[in-house]
């Protein structure tokens, strides 16, 4: 059965120190450590796109698992920013740059901070159509590009990451069915126009109000309660919003970790990143669920074999 191999991950050298950065909007300290959560946010440099984000935490991930990249059959980029606005398929110059074997299927899919959980499993359908045993799902959103710098709303809450997670028959995490919502009337609440837009309070409130209901509906499908989950990974948006989904799922609040001071939001990097450090864990039973842009909103369960 596929299943989660290894994740690997990458961080651009450059970060935004979101301290001073707050200081320009007359916002302190304490409100970016108690509500936003990040001290610091990571940049891609202005020799970087995407697929130079992609590339690095690929190379991560191989030195990791010892992959050979002529093993790879698959390689899939969740993005929204990809290079060249899209135009080509961003999975296709990683593809290039790696050097990977004209065999390999590749494609985008275009999903924000709820593309980890759904691509997930679109790729291991995928893998299971084709009899595919090694495939990489990439996850590679750097927002730096869309933000304007000027705006509060958006410039103290992204920063820029990648990762690519392994999937293969000889896994670590079983990847069970999802539950995928989607609101697309709400679609304005964030949206790119000639930058970055979005309604804090609209996507605050959606995901303040949707998500520990999905959770708690996914929890009753599976026949499970928070008590048998060892952790929740929830998509890092900000700590007040991880904060208020954790105490409307109800439990150990320590099974809600909170680690985005020297990454921000990283969108669909936010899950991958925090699953990347429990694989030497004791967790066995992990809900991970992610929200925001579309509005779109996803939860699954990896269960460690």
């Amino acid at each position: 059965m596929i299943g989660i191999k290894a994740i690997g991950t990458y961080l651009p050298e450059n970060s935004i120190d979101n301290i001073e950065q707050a200081a320009r909007f007359n916002e302190t300290e304490e409100f970016i450590k108690k509500k936003i959560g990040a001290s610091f946010l990571p940049k891609l440099s202005d020799d970087q796109d995407t697929s130079d984000l992609a590339v690095k935490a690929v190379e991560d991930l191989l030195s990791k698992s010892q992959l050979n990249k002529n093993d790879i059959q698959a390689i899939v980029v969740v993005t929204q920013n990809g290079d060249f606005g899209g135009l080509p398929h961003t999975s296709a110059i990683v593809q290039g740059k790696l050097g990977l074997s004209n065999s390999v299927s590749a494609f985008d899919i275009s999903l924000g901070c709820s593309g980890y959980v759904i691509g997930l499993s679109i790729l291991k359908s995928h893998m299971q159509e084709m009899g595919f045993t090694n495939a990489i799902l990439v996850t590679a959103d750097p927002y730096s590009k869309i933000v304007d710098k000027n705006d509060r709303v958006t410039s103290l809450l992204f920063g820029d990451a990648a990762t690519a997670t392994l999937l293969s028959e000889d896994a670590i995490f079983d990847i069970s069915r999802p539950m995928i919502q989607t609101d697309g009337s709400e679609f304005e609440a964030l949206v790119k126009k000639d930058s970055l837009i979005m309604n804090g309070r609209k996507v605050f409130n959606f995901a303040a109000t949707n998500v520990p209901t999905q959770i708690k509906a996914f929890l009753e499908k599976q026949e499970m309660t928070k008590d048998d989950i060892d952790l929740f990974l929830l998509h890092q948006g900000s700590g007040a919003i991880v904060d208020v989904i954790a105490r409307k799922v109800g439990g150990d609040k320590s099974k809600f970790p909170l680690d985005i001071e020297h990454t921000g939001n990283t969108v669909s990097s936010s899950i991958p990143l925090l699953l990347s450090k429990e694989f030497e864990s004791d967790k066995n039973k992990i809900i991970i669920s992610g929200f925001g842009v579309g509005l779109s909103w996803a939860t699954n369960l990896l269960e460690r074999r």
